[in-house]
């Protein structure tokens, strides 16, 4: 069943959603090569909860950390360890919140330093598709258009869209209907209407778009073991019109403190 939102329910899953982006700030102000996912993963838990948040993952489907870390080639689901990340890596990062019984749910894809040119436009291509996605979510729009748009750019440059991990319906729980693929045919599933919230969540490989989970139950990557991106905005359907209840300014105002790229 989707459950529907109303305007207030829609500006207390954005309170959420906005502490999911502020951490996501922490994680960009203090991402450099010689730090370990760990260490991030418990800053950030401590970030959520100084701001009167829960992390979201933590416990979740037996979740053990505050954050999925997935770097390179893992595509989404990572742990948190201590391997230090190294000059050239890319680290996705998704968070999960909870306040005031309603859930945020938010990721961006960090080079770390210096990344090759093939890494940078993964990145800006990813990202592109994401907002791509988000313009189809329109009152009377269906599912598909979503998925179209973000299939159509991705892979117009070549890429692979993975096809078994989507994005959800997003409110009191985590995760609701409907799913929300990153692929699709225009004018199918289901038809997308007011007070509708949902986290898209383009997952886009540099390689092919065939994925595996490894040993520990969790982490998905890449079967060719190329660099994989994901980037995760929570969108509501307000006046029949995408509202992007999440950002990535305070990610970005990291990067351009520390004179990165911004792609």
């Amino acid at each position: 069943m989707i459950h529907l939102k109303t305007k207030e329910e829609i500006e207390l899953i954005r309170k959420s959603a906005l502490l999911v982006s502020k951490t996501l700030g922490l994680m960009a102000e203090l991402l450099e090569p010689g730090i370990t996912t760990l260490e991030l993963d418990k800053k950030a838990e401590e970030f959520i909860r100084d701001n009167g948040g829960e992390p979201g993952f933590l416990g979740l489907y037996d979740f053990p950390n505050t954050l999925c870390m997935s770097p390179n080639e893992q595509v989404v689901h990572g742990f948190p360890n201590k391997d230090p990340l190294k000059e050239g890596d890319i680290i996705s990062i998704d968070c999960g919140v909870k306040m005031n019984g309603f859930y945020g749910d938010h990721a961006y894809t960090f080079a770390v330093g210096e990344v090759k040119p093939e890494i940078e436009q993964l990145l800006k291509v990813t990202k592109e598709s994401l907002y791509l996605g988000i313009e189809e979510c329109k009152a009377g729009n269906r599912i598909g258009d979503i998925g179209f748009a973000i299939q159509h750019h991705a892979e117009k440059h070549g890429y692979g869209v993975v096809r078994e991990l989507v994005g959800h319906g997003l409110g009191r729980k985590m995760h609701e209907s409907p799913e929300v693929p990153n692929y699709g045919k225009r004018g199918r599933g289901a038809k997308l209407k007011e007070g509708l919230v949902l986290a898209i969540e383009p997952m886009i490989n540099l390689g092919g778009r065939s994925i595996k989970q490894l040993a520990d139950g969790w982490s998905i990557v890449t079967a060719d073991g190329r660099y994989s991106a994901h980037f995760e905005h929570d969108v509501a359907i307000v006046d029949g019109k995408p509202d992007i209840l999440s950002t990535f300014d305070y990610v970005e105002e990291a990067l351009k403190k520390k004179g990165l790229a911004i792609y």
